[in-house]
């Protein structure tokens, strides 16, 4: 069978995962009109391959065991062995063809997988951060920092919506105010450069947690991402909550850098745990004030709506559409598609 885009449809039952640095998470989808069966979050740390996490993940499942599958990992796609970017996995499609009896395997970049869950997810799963009203059918971008920090554009095209890719997490990212000026110094390099993951992730918190104390000329007692939140959203320590508000922002000018580069009028899309959890200083201004402070384009940036994904499982929500529906969307296979 044919979609419209003329590529055959994949064959249900249909696997479907979404594979970051840290967590792997899987579901299955048994046919057009099912909503997907997901699995336990499982740790990549716990695997030596992803074929082994799938295996474990489908052992003992009623689902029955699937025909295809659609991956989202964290990385470029590129050739027949796909290394991610945080994690030692190595996706090998002909391998685990053989291994897991799929018959066909499509590999896509994670946050595509987040782009298209922007079309998927309601209202219900969207947390308003300013702005005005999105534009029907205008660009949209979806950015994530998680274990890196994920970048994607939503592009409308004669019917479609066209999930376009990227590394844009790897930008570079620089001071702006005077006490940026004091504390970008003391925030760890990667090959001598500051790139926004190395502020707009879990560790990039905490390197700037680390520098905030540092230039304070405080001690950093705080060691995880996890904690550096807490103590912030408590009030329980100035220099916490000091170097979220500094994440907050440099999270608002990269979301607003983005929303200029795609013109995405129909809104902007926070996805991931950290955007989730840090909702409140998402709200206190700081984030939507540096998001707007685009000159000469401030107002144009002050109608563009953001929105936190609310949903704990959205990339696979996005894969399950592509999955029942590949017509609504121009996803690009060709290189990424492998077929016994």
């Amino acid at each position: 069978m044919q979609s419209s885009g003329g590529e055959e449809r994949l064959a249900f039952p249909i696997l479907i995962g979404d594979i970051g640095g840290t967590n792997a998470r899987f579901a299955v989808v048994a046919d057009p009109a099912s909503e997907p069966v997901y699995f336990p979050v499982v740790q990549t740390a716990d695997f030596a391959t992803i074929d082994d996490a799938i295996a474990a993940s489908l052992n003992g499942q009623s689902t029955g065991r699937p025909n295809s599958a659609v991956l989202a990992v964290a990385g470029p796609v590129e050739g027949d062995e796909i290394p991610l970017t945080n994690c030692p996995w190595i996706v090998k499609p002909k391998e685990m063809s053989s291994r897991l009896g799929l018959s066909d395997i499509v590999v896509l970049n994670d946050f595509e997988a987040q782009a298209l869950a922007v079309i998927a997810l309601g209202e219900e799963h969207m947390e308003k951060i300013g702005g005005g009203t999105p534009e029907e059918g205008a660009p949209r971008v979806v950015l994530g920092p998680g274990t890196g920090l994920g970048v994607a554009g939503l592009i409308p095209f004669q019917g479609r919506w066209l999930p376009v890719p990227g590394e844009g997490g790897h930008m570079d990212i620089g001071p702006r105010t005077p006490r940026d000026f004091e504390v970008f110094p003391h925030i760890e390099k990667l090959e001598g450069r500051i790139s926004g993951e190395q502020i707009l992730s879990g560790r990039g918190l905490v390197h700037v947690y680390r520098a905030v104390a540092t230039a304070s000329g405080v001690d950093a007692r705080l060691t995880s991402p996890a904690e550096v939140t807490a103590a912030a959203l408590e009030h329980s320590d100035p220099v916490a909550e000091e170097a979220l508000t500094l994440f907050a922002t440099c999270l608002g000018r990269t979301a607003g850098d983005l929303a200029l580069v795609f013109m995405s009028q129909g809104g902007v899309f926070l996805t991931g745990g950290i955007a989730q959890k840090i909702i409140p200083a998402l709200k206190t201004g700081e984030f939507r004030a540096a998001f707007e402070d685009k000159a000469p384009h401030s107002a144009l940036m002050r109608e563009i709506p953001v929105y936190v994904m609310t949903h704990p499982l959205a990339a696979l929500s996005g894969l399950a559409a592509f999955a029942r529906t590949p017509e609504l969307f121009g996803v690009r296979t060709q290189g990424r598609r492998w077929r016994s």
